[in-house]
């Protein structure tokens, strides 16, 4: 033994550029150096070129007037704006699109993904073909569809659907009432977030109740109470007060109230709707992937078909729905730049190529919404990696 010990120790060494490590050190500052090269280059040749048409750089437009306006807006715009407000306005339109989209393509997508698996032949059946026809559709065709022909489709202002006095859907958009709280109403609002951090307690303290007790609580219904009962006593006892601002007709228009234009909602339809088609299918996957043993378990064990699908098939599967969710995430987010197709203002068609067509700073431009997407896309991907990493299994 000590001979073979003697032997491996004289064993001769590798070469300097046979190292493993060496060569691995060696191809990363040669790719490093290659990226850094490739920088250089186009930095330095877009530089030339714009030099050469006598084309000005620099990000100091943003504080230049926009003189258009927008619209659609979150915030107050108009004419005497500056272009880092139209940025900031095409930024929250394009957030406001891909945070709604999201929540409603989640909630029908695992809808629907739970409908392909069921027992009914009709219900699975309406799901598959939802799911193959709306999948197999471009999304761009969809929007076009959602704009030209169903809501361009729409009576005009004259001939506007009203419902309740005060919710009027016609060719320009959807018009519903205002809320229009007074101070005193904040502390309903304040209620209210307590009410929800309240609910996150009950929901601890009912889990933990069943882990030593094994009694269940209604945590769900009983939240649902928390979240109305206490801000309305609050509401009464206060004496706060909410008006409404409904639309009326004046001219060629409906003034006042809230509307959403018909770009809006043909964005969202689409987006939602296409979304949908595979996160049903993600889901549906998922499910399919949670041994059948544990379904048989669950039944054993005297637990209803709810009960079965979210205490136990539900949590099992997330592991395996989570990845390409997210991707589905990112896509939807990315898929919002169609939205000039259309005409709704988002951060393509108001930065991209209103800002970008009046100013000339195409370099600057296109990078800050590179940037953007970008900063978005690594938000999401951070965010559900740690949700991923909740939801996994840890095996002993």
């Amino acid at each position: 033994m000590a001979d073979l010990r003697n032997n491996h120790n004289l064993a001769p060494k590798p070469s300097f550029f046979n190292d493993p490590k060496i060569r691995s050190i060696f191809y990363q500052l040669v790719v490093m150096a290659v990226i850094i090269a490739f920088v250089y280059v186009v930095a330095t040749n877009t530089a030339a070129n714009l030099a050469a048409q006598n084309k000005s750089t620099g990000f100091d437009f943003f504080l230049q007037p926009a003189s258009f306006d927008i619209n659609f807006t979150l915030i107050p715009f108009d004419r005497t704006s500056y272009y880092w407000e139209a940025f900031v306005v095409g930024m929250l339109n394009t957030l406001l699109v891909s945070v709604i989209g999201v929540i409603f393509a989640t909630l029908l997508g695992f809808m629907l993904g739970i409908a392909r698996l069921s027992n009914n032949w009709i219900i699975a059946k309406l799901a598959m073909v939802y799911v193959e026809i709306i999948r197999n559709i471009p999304l761009l065709l969809q929007l076009f569809f959602w704009y030209t022909v169903v809501l361009k489709a729409m009576p005009g202002v004259k001939n506007s659907f009203e419902w309740f006095g005060g919710f009027v859907l016609n060719n320009r958009g959807f018009s519903f009432p205002k809320p229009m709280p007074d101070e005193t109403f904040n502390l309903v609002f304040i209620a209210f977030f307590i009410a929800v951090i309240g609910a996150f307690a009950l929901k601890y303290w009912a889990r933990k109740r069943l882990e030593q007790t094994g009694n269940r609580f209604p945590v769900f219904w009983a939240s649902i109470g928390l979240l109305i009962a206490f801000p309305v006593v609050v509401w009464l006892i206060s004496g706060a007060n909410l008006a409404f601002e409904t639309p009326e007709l004046k001219g060629f228009n409906y003034k006042g109230g809230l509307t959403l234009p018909s770009e809006f909602l043909a964005l969202v339809f689409g987006l939602i709707i296409y979304t949908t088609a595979f996160i049903a299918e993600i889901v549906r996957s998922g499910i399919v992937a949670v041994d059948k043993g544990q379904t048989e378990a669950a039944q054993s064990l005297g637990l209803k078909d709810g009960d079965r699908l979210r205490l136990v098939i539900i949590p099992q599967a997330m592991r395996v729905i989570i990845p390409p969710l997210t991707s589905q995430f990112l896509n939807l987010t990315k898929n919002s730049s169609l939205a000039a197709a259309i005409g709704y203002p988002d951060l393509v068609s108001v930065f991209m190529q209103t800002t970008l067509n009046q100013t000339g700073r195409a370099v600057e431009i296109v990078f800050i919404t590179m940037m953007v997407y970008l900063t978005l896309s690594l938000i999401t991907s951070v965010f559900m990696n740690w949700y991923n990493a909740r939801v996994a299994m840890v095996e002993r």
